[in-house]
């Protein structure tokens, strides 16, 4: 059951700290929505037809469900980047901010006057958080990178899936995700240093990196071996037993029972505990080298178990085991309740919408979803007085102009027009 969110004000170890994201679709927002779940006041910015990522995933009531989330937590502003109107009001924020991320493609910052050495000359201390396809130098830095066809340049891609398919994709935007994580885990790296120095600092993620960095058990071996890591299936290579077994009622089951110790007690588990002494499967090494017939013994005992069976045996056992969760499994699992994952946030358009909660747990201060992604410009007015030092006259010329755009329906709009009027 999802758990309501009703926390209303910044707080959490980042409350003090103002980012601007310039960032778009995923990588960019994912790692601005990691700031803002820790209690740093994000502005998101934006054209005025909207982020690419509210065309993506589902709809309710003609919202993205997926920009409810990835936009929580944040202030929105609808500013054209590429006038120089707009551009004045980033350079009038960003000097005012702690941080700026940003995952256009390089040089697109510098082609409008807004690259790190422009903006650190009005603000020595803002750390730039550039994520980009290929990084900031070398020769595909120019080329368009999504997190898709980054992956496949890392190799990740090529051993993702079944070895006799072609390589498969995780449904989800796996790459932008494991990317944003390594920024924002290097703007606090930065901001660690700027406590020291005074002096903020670059951050280069790169999406083909951040995916190639999970490459790293075949890295070492192709160098040498020269092995070449292929796809495996449900299988860990170099892991046994490590895979999906099917049940007697048309599940599946993924068991790991790769130490000497765990394996003993699935042997046992199975009725089988002779196999802990068998010379195929002593060791982890040989189990390794015999996954095949090892697998064929543990699947003759799962058919004969229904999915909800085997996996309470084998928790019985402590062995690590779990049946293939769907998103109605996890809406419906007690410990994802205990543990609060499943939020329940209050939205604007339709009332509440249930996200994923904020991770990791910090025990003193954690991270909180104060509201979902708001609408296109639902806090430009707002923004712009603040931060930019305009006027109700300078916003309605440059609204006028389509420098930026302001959102004037629902509660937005009455909350703008009492904060006018007060």
């Amino acid at each position: 059951m999802a758990s309501t969110q009703t926390a209303t004000s910044n707080s959490g170890p980042l409350a003090g700290y103002r980012v601007l994201e310039l960032g778009s679709t995923v990588a960019g927002p994912f790692c601005g929505r990691l700031f803002a779940d820790f209690g740093a006041e994000v502005i998101k910015v934006e054209a005025a037809e909207g982020d690419p990522v509210r065309s993506m995933g589902k709809r309710f009531r003609g919202k993205s469900l997926w920009a409810a989330s990835i936009f929580r937590n944040k202030a929105l502003i609808a500013v054209d980047l590429r006038k120089p109107q707009g551009q004045d009001i980033v350079r009038k924020i960003a000097a005012k901010c702690d941080f700026l991320i940003e995952n256009f493609r390089p040089g697109s910052l510098e082609a409008w006057g807004l690259g790190y050495d422009e903006l650190a000359r009005i603000n020595p201390g803002l750390i730039m958080v550039r994520i980009s396809g290929y990084g900031q130098t070398g020769p595909y830095r120019e080329r368009p990178g999504y997190g898709v066809i980054c992956e496949a340049v890392s190799g990740l891609r090529h051993i993702t899936g079944d070895p006799d398919r072609p390589p498969g994709r995780i449904a989800t935007s796996t790459t932008d995700y494991i990317t944003a994580l390594y920024a924002a885990f290097g703007a606090m790296l930065a901001l660690e240093a700027r406590h020291k120095t005074g002096k903020g600092q670059v951050i280069d993620a790169a999406l083909y990196e951040g995916a190639f960095s999970f490459m790293e058990p075949h890295v070492p071996a192709f160098e040498k071996l020269g092995t070449i890591a292929m796809r495996a299936g449900s299988r860990l290579p170099g892991s046994a037993p490590n895979n999906l077994y099917p049940t007697g009622d048309n599940q599946y089951i993924h068991i790991t029972a790769v130490s000497d110790t765990v394996f003993k007690r699935i042997a046992t588990v199975i009725g089988e505990p002779a196999l802990a002494d068998d010379a195929r499967f002593n060791t982890a090494l040989v189990r390794a080298e015999n996954e095949d017939a090892l697998d064929a013994i543990i699947t003759r005992w799962t058919l004969k178990q229904t999915c909800a069976e085997a996996e309470q045996k084998l928790h019985a056992a402590e062995v690590p085991a779990a049946r293939i969760y769907t998103v109605a499994d996890i809406f419906k699992d007690p410990h994802y309740a205990a543990r609060n994952m499943l939020a329940q946030v209050p939205d604007d358009d339709f009332g509440t919408v249930t996200v994923p909660n904020v991770v990791p747990k910090l025990s003193a201060t954690p991270g909180t979803i104060r509201h979902c992604g708001r609408r296109i410009g639902q806090d430009t007015r707002r923004v712009l007085t603040e931060l930019a030092g305009l006027s109700a006259t300078d916003i309605a010329q440059l609204e006028a102009q389509g420098v930026i755009a302001c959102d004037r329906t629902g509660d937005g709009a009455r909350r703008v027009e009492a904060s006018e009027a007060s």
